[in-house]
């Protein structure tokens, strides 16, 4: 299960970094990323009531795959 979450959130990442990209430009990384890891966990397919205990337990993890897909999205 763990394992499919961390495919969700990379999948997840990168189209959050491309939505807080286009709502709020550049000069706002610190913004875009709290966008990011808002978008993140609110789409993670689980019951909202582990969302909050997931988001803290992984939050290590989110952080890095929006880090990537900001790398990823500058690369295309």
């Amino acid at each position: 299960m763990l394992k499919n979450l961390k495919i969700q959130i990379k999948e997840l990442a990168k189209s959050a970094v491309i939505i807080a990209e286009k709502s709020l430009g550049s000069n706002t990384g610190k913004q875009k990323k709290k966008m990011a890891i808002e978008y993140i966990i609110n789409h993670i397919s689980m019951p909202v009531f582990l969302k909050p205990f997931i988001s803290l337990l992984l939050s290590s993890f989110i952080d890095d795959a929006v880090e990537f897909a900001v790398e990823y999205m500058e690369v295309i």
